[in-house]
């Protein structure tokens, strides 16, 4: 069996299988939904922009400047002229 008729087997057997479905169609729509709620309506309470507001546009040099106070990474030398 070649890797392209492997993989069209899976997709009918997954689209029978949610075709004869009643209570799972529901059961779904209930998860997306709570997905939906979770990562998409409470990240805006819970979860602030907390880079935007701390480096206002210049997020790249407050990050480093972040790593090299905490010593998680080392600060670099000057280049010798």
């Amino acid at each position: 069996m070649s890797f392209v008729s492997t993989l069209q087997s899976v997709v009918k057997f997954y689209a029978d299988g949610f075709r004869q479905m009643t209570w799972g169609r529901t059961l779904w729509l209930i998860i997306l939904l709570k997905l939906f709620i979770i990562f998409g309506i409470l990240k805006f309470f819970f979860f602030p922009d907390f880079l935007h507001t701390k480096a206002a546009g210049n997020e790249g040099h407050y990050v480093s400047t972040q790593l090299i106070e905490q010593g998680l990474i080392p600060e670099a030398e000057p280049a010798a002229e």
